[in-house]
């Protein structure tokens, strides 16, 4: 049959009267118009398709995927807000936090929360081990390994957590919870080889003799890590463990000490630094200024006082965090009192303290309890500096009174005190921001006369200033006179350099938005 026939037959197949079926017999419809199921007769039940479904949470419920992405979601949010809430809280409030929330873990559950958790080194640590305690659940290599990554992701991070992240790569391929103190001291051992040899060279060349062993140092670090991420319980789990074999220095103690300090808890603190003065170590005066630091912090202000007194009794080095932390919590009368008794005790505040004290008078504004420090400091005979002045300066262009800054700068004629290089940078972007183009333009034309290099980055404001106002020469006088100090071509890699900085910052923030949208 050649191809116009099979044509025609195909035409006649198609033109013919369908076949009856039960659903066209007897129908007054039209064959293209049948019913689909006869008369009377019910149509067969509609079966909705079956939903794969994934078992994230439970064995006992199993929830269709899209109802399982919705709560797997809801339970990770949930968690990583509880970590990031109680960032600043010791690693117990931490723990009765996520205890609270009474989420089932698994493994992809817990690798989104690490991955949110990739910038905060220190919070994804204390989620890991919070995590690895919990019933019905077990790390997995891969959580480990995301752990480790995030421990180690700069050469900075790499040095501060490197003994941890031995221990944790030994627990992987181990698959323990613990490590036994034989393997604990191998690592430190091996680590110590690898990375402190230079610390025992120093030693050796400066003839000091190491009364401890060298794995001290890499014990050293591992409770540095703890304390660091607010596990201070377990860092001294961990010297407990190990210190019948490995003796611990000074330092051990005082990391412990500042540990327990900065989870706000003065009792064992003070337990530790006991145990350190009985075990014939000397406490730096930075461990207690450190400690008197965190107290003022947290408000525990009588429990920095005692600690003060210990400190005087003990005949440590007095220096400025007393009076700046009760000046920061409101108590000025008490911050006056310790520096007398500073001086009475034949420790007078010198200028850094004084600094310091005025420098937390100026962040709260308090302008005329600042200039009562600064009359005080000449009773006591101590001569303001150029810092002293330029905060006075910063503080009362901040709040708006230019005449009181001007104030200052002529008081620093009267007292003899050389201005610096910052001093002008500070009065001259006060003057633009007060408005005084013309007197900060004559300023500008000091700064060129005296010979005087301004930073680069001041520089490039002032010319922003300069620009914005019309003023083409000085524009042009500045730029003759900093084409001395400054190389063209390390201005152009500087500029190049803050482009890059701003486009990886920018490129950072991107991806952070495009990982919150797609979560």
């Amino acid at each position: 049959m050649n191809l116009p026939s099979r044509l025609r037959h195909l035409r006649r197949l198609l033109a013919a009267a369908p076949l009856p079926t039960l659903g066209a017999t007897n129908s007054p419809n039209p064959p293209s118009f049948r019913l689909l199921h006869p008369t009377g007769t019910l149509p067969p039940r509609f079966h909705v398709p079956v939903v794969p479904a994934r078992r994230l949470f439970s064995d006992h419920a199993i929830l269709p995927t899209h109802l399982q992405e919705e709560r797997f979601a809801s339970i990770s949010d949930r968690i990583y807000e509880a970590v990031i809430k109680t960032e600043a809280e010791p690693n117990e409030v931490t723990e009765a936090a996520l205890d609270a929330l009474g989420a089932e873990l698994t493994t992809p559950l817990v690798a989104d929360v690490l991955h949110r958790l990739r910038y905060e080194e220190k919070l994804a640590f204390r989620f890991f081990a919070w995590a690895s305690h919990q019933d019905g659940y077990s790390h997995e290599p891969a959580t480990y390994n995301d752990i480790i990554d995030i421990l180690s992701g700069t050469r900075y991070k790499s040095r501060q957590f490197g003994v941890l992240c031995g221990v944790l790569d030994h627990m992987k391929r181990h698959g323990t919870r613990s490590v036994p103190v034989e393997d604990l001291l191998a690592i430190l051992r091996a680590y110590t080889e690898k990375h402190l040899t230079h610390m025992r060279k120093l030693a050796k060349k400066r003839r000091v003799r190491m009364r401890t062993p060298p794995e001290t140092d890499a014990l050293n670090v591992l409770l540095d890590a703890f304390c660091k991420c607010g596990m201070v319980k377990e860092a001294e789990a961990v010297f407990g463990r190990v210190r019948r074999k490995l003796l611990g220095n000074a330092e051990t103690y005082s990391m412990l000490f500042f540990g327990w300090c900065r989870a706000r808890d003065p009792k064992k603190a003070m337990k530790v630094l006991e145990e350190m003065i009985q075990m014939k170590h000397t406490p730096e005066s930075f461990t207690y200024i450190a400690a008197i630091d965190s107290f003022c912090s947290a408000g525990l202000v009588s429990e920095a006082r005692e600690l003060f007194e210990f400190m005087r009794t003990e005949g440590s080095t007095i220096s400025s965090p007393p009076p700046r932390w009760m000046c920061l919590v409101g108590k000025l009368d008490a911050a006056y009192r310790v520096l007398e008794e500073m001086g009475k005790a034949g420790f007078p505040p010198d200028i850094v303290t004084y600094n310091c004290f005025l420098k937390v008078l100026c962040s709260l504004r308090k302008a005329d309890d600042a200039l009562e420090l600064c009359e005080r400091m000449i009773e006591a005979h101590c001569e303001p500096s150029v810092h002293t002045y330029n905060m006075l300066m910063v503080m009362f262009f901040e709040m708006g009174e230019a005449h009181r800054a001007l104030d200052i700068w002529l008081e620093m004629d009267r007292r003899g005190c050389k201005r610096a290089i910052d001093t002008y940078e500070i009065m001259i972007d006060g003057l633009f921001d007060c408005g005084k183009t013309e007197e900060a333009s004559a300023l500008l034309d000091e700064v060129i006369n005296r010979d005087m290099k301004l930073s680069y980055k001041k520089f490039d404001a002032i010319m922003l200033r300069l620009s914005a106002v019309g003023n083409l020469g000085a524009i042009h006088r500045l730029s003759e006179h900093m084409r001395r100090f400054y190389n063209v071509a390390m201005s152009r890699r500087f500029a190049i350099t803050q482009k890059k900085k701003s486009i990886e910052l920018i490129q950072r923030v991107v991806d952070v938005c495009q990982h919150t949208l797609l979560e």
